[in-house]
């Protein structure tokens, strides 16, 4: 757990040291945020800060974890395998979501990004081949259940539940990702959780992945605290999305993944609920705004209330969330 921590606070380091240099290339070739018209009119001010701030984070943790587990890796041990996984995720997930910000800053038309009917098929493929390898190539197979020594196995049944675990994840991330300092600091306490929950079943190689990804995280907020220099973009959130829900389904606690990550998973939920909603009563709206924290900025929370108060239920569940996996 030492070690583990030491990687977290080398990981901040590199992230804040290259969070400048980043901010002015983004600058200077005008990759930034659009701002929905339809929002919040206090967001409008945000217009232009530069965006996929999801670099930030990727590439230190790419960096640490290969170079940590170089031989690992060269070597093609289990553990190698293993890592490859998340690391993977992390990769591939960024590559779309970088697409994303870049086609919606300056794609043909300004302000529209990667169609839904493009880019949901292709989280799909991903999610699936992610599952396929866990499944197929590392084992994965079961679920712990809280207060149940043994685990269950559950089979090929395994593959379409980590599918959706993934896109439902690295979705329910992006829907968070829209206040300063939400989605960085609600996803760096999530991965906290893990790193814990790895560490006491004895997975270290997970748990030192976990905390690095966790002061990458807390470097991002150092630019993305209110007001931001620096927004996550889809490059930050997919990528992070899925990767927790990877972390979650390799320490086999994915069960408490939604305590965990119930303010991702409040967010997604507001979302289907509003549209579901509107359908079903003909035009009339359930939450002022959907996803949720616009609902509570509308009722007159301050945009740092609404962070500071979802970021104290997300560690109290968090905490929860330990609690549960080590019952």
């Amino acid at each position: 757990m030492g070690f583990a921590l030491a990687l977290s606070s080398l990981s901040f380091l590199l992230a804040v040291v290259w969070g400048g240099p980043l901010i002015r290339w983004l600058r200077e070739h005008r990759i930034g945020k659009q701002i929905r018209i339809n929002g919040p009119s206090t967001h409008r001010v945000k217009m232009g800060t530069p965006t996929m701030g999801g670099l930030l984070i990727v590439i230190p943790v790419l960096f640490i974890t290969a170079a940590l587990n170089v031989a690992n890796l060269l070597g093609r041990t289990v553990i190698g395998r293993s890592i490859l996984v998340p690391m993977g995720v992390m990769l591939s997930f960024a590559l779309l979501g970088a697409v994303d910000d870049y086609l919606g800053v300056r794609g043909y038309r300004h302000g529209e990004s990667l169609p839904a009917r493009w880019k949901f098929p292709i989280q799909i493929g991903l999610a699936l081949a992610t599952a396929l390898a866990l499944h197929f190539g590392l084992g994965y197979r079961r679920v712990a259940l809280p207060g149940v020594p043994q685990s269950i196995d559950i089979g090929l049944l395994y593959v379409p539940i980590a599918t959706f675990i993934i896109v439902g994840t690295a979705n329910a991330v992006n829907l968070t990702d829209g206040l300063d300092g939400l989605a960085g600091i609600i996803v760096g306490s999530a991965f906290a959780a893990y790193g814990v929950i790895a560490f006491l079943q004895g997975w270290t190689y997970l748990a030192r992945f976990s905390f690095t990804v966790v002061g990458a995280c807390f470097a991002f907020l150092w630019y993305n605290a209110h007001p931001a220099e620096l927004f996550m973009g889809d490059t930050g959130s997919l990528s992070l999305g899925a990767t927790l829900a990877v972390v979650a389904l390799m320490s086999g606690q994915w069960l408490v993944l939604p305590v965990v990550a119930v303010i991702p998973v409040a967010e997604a939920l507001s979302v289907i609920l509003q549209v579901a909603y509107f359908k079903w009563t003909g035009g009339k709206r359930l939450f002022k705004m959907s996803p949720l924290h616009h609902h509570f900025e509308l009722l007159g929370w301050s945009e740092t209330q609404v962070v500071q108060r979802f970021w104290l239920v997300g560690l109290m569940s968090a905490m929860l969330g330990v609690a549960l996996a080590i019952l």
